[in-house]
């Protein structure tokens, strides 16, 4: 169950919120449409439910709000929009990712492929799929986790008359299991045909909150559809046969070729224009809308005191002719002859999903749902680093960004082994003097900032978290496989460098120097600390260029900060550091590990060594901040 209390957007300057005190409930079981016209605040009202919005009010899924939610798409599957995932991604990766973040197994992925119609397209590319295959991607990612409610936006936007029709037989299958199903149209047939509850918001309120017949016998009416070269001429004649005969019809004109004939049937309209000798093109019995404002009440023709009773309405004289901005403000039938939809209308009169005689269609067949999952409630400390790991190996990105870091590396150090005067741990490195970092350390940085900023330009995770979560455990996650992506890259590169120096100069280049542990610690210490400062900043700040920016920075400006708040003589070294780190934890290091320490520290004494520790320091100060300030809020 759905409880949606004083829903209120923030006023933007001087104008109005887009929505004011919506308050509605959607019950378990039922389907419920919020309805209204473009700008009505129907996806307003939807992400200040889902917390995606700042605004005023709270939702209730169940009796606890969204945030309250430990697994929040294990409650509540939602759809707005376009699927949100990398155009380069396939369908069957997308699933298999949201399937690791929500920590269900990935077959799940397969069944829910096999139920919306997409297993043949398992290997298609997020970006090459069309409107419909796309709203099917979307309802598969809101069903990936058995939820309880499922809350779209707009699902049957720009789908055919058939998607439509699989779309909502999937809705009503799962509001027959006991389901919550709340979805936004602007189509009053739509909501009439499909759902058993109607809210009807108008200008960012709730103007009408009824159940499906009631909604088609207050807001929907029959009318006839012309579209004849001569509508003019027939409108004329329709008004004037009418006001002969003393029968209340209402002719509106739609266009230049189109009228809307109220209190008449296709038959009586074929017989006028025949009898008159004008063409038509179309001739059919239609259902429109008498807009949001307007509450029919059927009042007989025959029943003066009920009629003087009623509250006054903007009626239709017999036989008169209006056109289409007039008939918006005033769509109310004649009274003489108005006849409710429930009597000519079986959607209308028996409900949705009902037969003619009013039975529910308790033997219709329903599209089948995945099956009921069990689902682990412990939190793992594995699921943010398998979803990391789909969302990093997914794409090309990264396998595209180690190719040409290698090749980059590759080039340089050839050209500078043929020049000369460069040490032979920076000629494996392919490190120029010229060069602030080598390529490895920025294709590393490059990496780390992808981490975040494709979930900031994708974000996958968005529509149950609020926002891209930059929480604790899938920042080390990102930090772990950032980590362990820099050290591979690295030891490619090397390793590269020196066959490719082999192969060119001979062995003199390649020999292993004396102090080969320090280097290659201090090495992987280069690349992972410039891997980490992509990923930090690029959580910070939302951006892969401001993450590669900040690894960028840190030798062109943070460096000579750091040389000049240290020149000068220094009066005390770090000498034995060590030795006193052995004796102050009373046991001897295994393994030599003294010599890594040597390394780490020789490393953080160099001007870039200590500006990328102090860049780590801030940037991780500021990503523990953001976690933090909404807790706090």
């Amino acid at each position: 169950m759905i409880q949606a209390i004083g829903l209120t957007s923030n006023a933007r300057k001087e104008s109005p919120p887009t929505v004011d005190d919506v308050t509605f409930e959607a019950h378990a079981g039922r389907v419920t449409a919020l309805l209204g016209a473009r700008g009505a605040g129907k996806t307003t009202t939807v992400r200040l439910m889902l917390e995606l919005q700042p605004g005023r009010g709270i939702t209730y899924f169940r009796g606890r709000p969204l945030h309250r939610i430990a697994h929040p798409a294990r409650e509540v599957g939602v759809l707005l929009g376009d699927v949100p995932g990398h155009p380069a991604r396939t369908v069957r990766g997308q699933l298999r990712m949201l399937c690791s973040a929500a920590g269900v197994p990935v077959q799940r992925a397969d069944e829910v492929l096999e139920v919306v119609g997409l297993v043949s397209l398992g290997g298609e590319r997020l970006g090459t799929l069309s409107r419909g295959m796309d709203r099917r991607l979307g309802l598969a990612c809101a069903l990936l986790a058995d939820p309880h409610t499922l809350v779209l936006d707009g699902p049957a936007a720009g789908l055919s008359v058939r998607e439509s029709k699989w779309l909502h037989g999937i809705l009503r299958a799962h509001a027959a299991l006991g389901g919550t199903v709340l979805f936004t149209t602007d189509d009053p047939k739509e909501a009439a045909r499909t759902a058993d509850r109607v809210v009807t918001l108008d200008e960012g309120k709730v103007t009408a909150d009824q159940e499906a017949t009631e909604f088609a016998r207050t807001r929907l009416r029959p009318r006839v559809a012309v579209r004849s070269p001569h509508a003019a001429r027939l409108g004329v004649l329709l008004t004037k046969e009418a006001r002969t005969a003393k029968r209340s019809v209402e002719v509106v004109t739609e266009d230049g070729s189109r009228l809307s004939v109220y209190g008449s049937s296709c038959a009586d309209v074929g017989e006028a224009a025949y009898r008159h000798g004008i063409l038509v093109h179309q001739l059919a019995d239609e259902i429109g809308d008498a807009g949001p404002a307007v509450a029919l009440t059927p009042v007989p023709a025959d029943d003066p005191d009920a009629r003087s009773s009623a509250p006054a309405e903007p009626t239709a004289e017999a036989g008169t002719q209006r056109s289409a901005p007039s008939a918006l403000l005033d769509a109310d039938p004649p009274t003489s002859t108005f006849v409710p939809l429930a009597d000519t209308d079986p959607v209308a009169r028996t409900g949705p999903h009902a037969d003619e005689s009013g039975a529910p269609r308790s033997g219709a067949a329903l599209p089948p749902l995945p099956p009921p999952i069990t689902v682990r409630p412990a939190r793992s400390p594995l699921r943010p680093l398998r979803y990391e790991l789909r969302r990093a190996s997914g794409i090309a990105t990264g396998y595209v960004t180690i190719g040409l870091v290698l090749a980059v590396s590759a080039l340089l150090s050839v050209l500078l082994a043929r020049v000369g005067h460069t040490p032979q741990p920076r000629l494996l490195a392919a490190w120029p003097q010229e060069l602030p970092l080598p390529p490895a350390a920025l294709g590393a940085g490059l990496l780390g900032a992808f981490a975040f900023g494709d979930e900031f330009r994708h974000p996958a995770l968005a529509a149950d978290r609020g926002t891209v979560p930059r929480r604790l455990g899938l920042l080390a996650a990102k930090l772990l496989v950032g980590a362990a992506t820099a050290v591979l890259m690295a030891v490619l590169v090397v390793g590269c460098d020196a066959a490719l120096l082999h192969l060119v100069y001979g062995e003199e280049l390649t020999q292993v120097p004396a102090d080969w542990l320090s280097l290659t610690v201090s090495w992987f210490a280069l690349v992972i600390a410039c891997a980490w400062a992509g990923v930090l900043a690029s959580g910070v700040f939302r951006s892969t260029a401001a993450g590669l920016a900040a690894v960028v920075a840190v030798p062109i400006v943070i460096v000579p900060l750091v040389q000049k708040a240290l020149e000068g003589p220094s009066v005390r070294t770090a000498a034995g550091l060590p030795t006193r780190l052995r004796d102050l934890a009373l046991v001897h290091w295994p393994f030599g590990a003294e010599r890594f320490v040597t390394a780490v520290v020789r490393m953080i004494a160099q001007p870039v060594g200590g500006a990328l520790m102090l860049s780590l320091t801030a940037l991780l100060c500021a990503y523990v901040l953001m976690v933090l300030r909404p807790r706090v809020r």
